[in-house]
């Protein structure tokens, strides 16, 4: 595996791969067996880095019980799987858009085409941090393939500074990024099919990490009962189906009954297993998920 003189030598993601020196002659079939074959290490390289993801996970739990934000920034790649992550908070697990969100190099127009020279605005990315108020309750995270995007570097930099809990996740070793961070978060997963194309391995690396953060923080914020997203926004026939079933699956009662709850509920999912399981009114349901942090089986127990 190398990498030649332009300085991006010893990038793991930056390599060039001999095994995949003759893709373009392969067909179809092949390719498809290929890349599944090398997508595998995925999986391994992330639980590798889980002495390195869980410590930073406990430190964002405990700055966003106290009410703090979590924030992605990136550039290019990493930045668009910010934003997608972030963009599905809301949905699932009805949180306000400024509690989790994501601020990518270039702004919004980046998300769907490249801004030249984005990433590498190290003074733009100090002062997103400046725009956003980022303070000592927030979690910052900053994703680049590589480690050593400037605009990444310095936000996750003037965040430190900031007081914020700061998080650098790259798929190469001893990166610029985790010299700057907390928390440094290395996935390694090794040369791409495609040199130097981190949007497969190290971009599946990201998503996953990204996963485990979201989901996390949120099921430790009280947003899941067991496994189910009792704080979803019942906002289409789908969403509304399923908010029916989560609380007949939790209450025992039939489908109608559900049904009935919620629409009474405002669709709520936890106020309607209040009324059912506690015959809470909203304003009760409400106080009683206050007292609990939120956490609906505290409340539920708590008011037998």
């Amino acid at each position: 595996m190398t990498t030649t003189g332009t300085g991006l030598e010893g990038l793991t993601t930056e390599a060039v791969d001999p095994r995949f020196d003759a893709i373009d002659l392969m067909s179809i079939s092949e390719l498809a067996a290929l890349m599944n074959d090398n997508d595998h290490v995925v999986p391994t390289a992330v639980r590798s880095a889980l002495p390195q993801i869980v410590p930073a996970l406990e430190a964002a739990t405990a700055r966003m019980q106290q009410g703090g934000r979590l924030v992605y920034v990136g550039a290019g790649t990493p930045g668009r799987i910010g934003v997608l992550d972030a963009s599905e908070c809301p949905p699932t697990f009805s949180t306000p858009p400024e509690l989790v969100f994501a601020v990518i190099a270039g702004g919004p127009e980046a998300i769907a085409g490249a801004v030249e020279g984005a990433e590498d605005d190290a003074e733009a990315g100090a002062a997103s941090m400046d725009e956003t108020q980022i303070g000592p309750l927030d979690t910052v995270v900053g994703i680049a393939s590589s480690g050593r995007t400037p605009f990444v570097v310095a936000a996750v930099r003037r965040a430190r500074e900031r007081g914020a809990l700061t998080v650098g996740l790259s798929c190469n070793s001893d990166t610029a990024l985790s010299a700057e961070a907390e928390h440094g978060i290395e996935v390694l997963v090794g040369p791409e099919l495609v040199s130097g194309s981190t949007r497969l391995k190290a971009g599946t690396a990201q998503k996953l990490v990204l996963n485990m953060f979201s989901t996390i923080l949120m099921i430790q914020l009280g947003k899941t009962y067991g496994n189910l997203m009792v704080d979803v926004t019942a906002s289409n026939a789908k969403l509304k189906l399923r908010a029916t079933g989560i609380v007949a699956r939790i209450t025992g009662v039939d489908v109608d009954t559900a049904r009935e709850a919620l629409e009474e509920s405002g669709y709520i999912v936890k106020r309607a297993v209040l009324k059912i399981a506690r015959g809470m009114d909203a304003d009760r349901a409400d106080s009683a998920l206050l007292e609990a942090g939120g956490r609906l089986r505290i409340a539920l127990e708590a008011n037998r």
